[in-house]
């Protein structure tokens, strides 16, 4: 139970070493000003960059790129509309600093498309028009490159639906794909031992994450990405650890009260959630509704991650019953095997992760 304690002290040192107060997460849009100093995320591990289209004059649009990572786009063939072309360097009255000026024949309208030739999961492209309007959009790559359909940067940011489905996605992908949630997910069901007590834990997990990705996204938690994934693969060594010492008999307040667990433990998963969709973004002008589908989606990816497991555990029991002798596989003995499957690779995590923390 000390080891148990000493990890948890650990993960809470390692938020309150980092500068906690100096968020480097930005969900919404911007403001109406010319400036791309907001910062930069991890665009080589999210794969996902942040662009600005500021409409500077008549017809006139400055693309800024916030991810210094990004490739430059130096041929500007098949990334403009035909009736757009780059302006000189010499020609443009405003310091760009990263990024560029281009110029329409007319302005920009809803059936013009951007190709940025990068290969990204995605970009999220915040628009800044002239009128005092602004508008965000989410766009995935395909095959090299991304389209960016400026018809849904829009002042509301696209229809409802189109922003439900979208962030509905994206909170599932984000699950579905992010092992480290899907492994403490993974460890809770070990540690769940009965239906009420599964219900239990992951209702609490679900109830805590999502009052910090609330929180965190509103404004009143500020967050730091580095120290928040650490803590996290900290969090899969201690539900390790408590799993492989149930197996020897010992019981601890881990396995008396799983759901306790995996609601302090959910309060830091929720920060996580939220530094992904600090990189994605939220439309200014629907916050709200962006927040409750991101969440949604998690929750779905979740539950479909859960009845899977529960799945493949009542297909393993039945076909116990059809095996004879010593054939039989016998799951409660797979238990610690997974519980040291699971802390080898979240302490590789943990140690991959830390550097991030001081800048290193």
């Amino acid at each position: 139970m000390r080891v148990a304690r000493g990890l948890a002290i650990l993960a809470c040192s390692l938020l309150a070493a980092s500068p906690l107060f100096a968020s480097d997460v930005d969900v919404t849009s911007a403001s109406s000003d010319v400036d791309v100093t907001s910062a930069p995320h991890d665009v080589d591990v999210t794969s996902v960059a942040r662009v600005f289209l500021d409409e500077i004059g008549e017809a006139r649009y400055l693309l800024s790129v916030v991810d210094t990572k990004v490739p430059p786009i130096t041929d500007m063939r098949g990334v403009l509309p035909a009736r757009c072309a780059p302006v000189a360097v010499e020609d443009v009255e405003i310091s760009v600093v990263s990024g560029f000026v281009f110029e329409c024949e007319s302005p920009l309208d809803s059936g013009d498309v951007l190709t940025l030739p990068w290969t990204l999961a995605g970009v999220v492209v915040l628009a800044r028009w002239s009128d005092g309007s602004t508008g965000s959009g989410y766009f995935r790559g395909r095959r090299g490159s991304v389209p960016v359909a400026l018809g849904d940067l829009g002042t509301e940011g696209g229809s409802s639906l189109r922003l439900a489905g979208t962030y509905l996605t994206l909170g599932a992908e984000h699950i579905l794909f992010g092992i480290d949630h899907l492994l403490f997910v993974l460890g809770l069901l070990l540690l769940a031992k009965g239906f009420g007590r599964l219900v239990k834990t992951i209702t609490a997990f679900t109830v805590a994450h999502s009052i910090t990705l609330g929180a965190s996204v509103l404004g009143y938690i500020p967050i730091h990405r580095a120290p928040i994934e650490a803590a996290i693969a900290l969090s899969i060594v201690l539900l390790a650890r408590e799993i492989v010492v149930a197996d020897r008999g010992l019981v601890h307040l881990t396995h008396r009260k799983p759901w306790l667990v995996a609601f302090v433990f959910g309060l830091l998963h929720g920060l996580g959630f939220a530094g992904a969709l600090g990189d994605i973004g939220l439309p200014e002008s629907a916050i709200p509704a962006a927040l409750l589908f991101f969440n949604l989606g998690v929750e779905a990816g979740q539950l479909v991650f859960v009845l899977a497991l529960l799945a493949l555990y009542r297909l393993m029991q039945g076909s116990n019953r059809l095996v004879q002798g010593n054939t039989r596989l016998n799951v409660s003995k797979l238990e610690p095997v997974l519980g040291y499957a699971l802390g080898a690779l979240a302490t590789l995590w943990f140690f991959d992760r830390l550097p991030a923390i001081w800048g290193a």
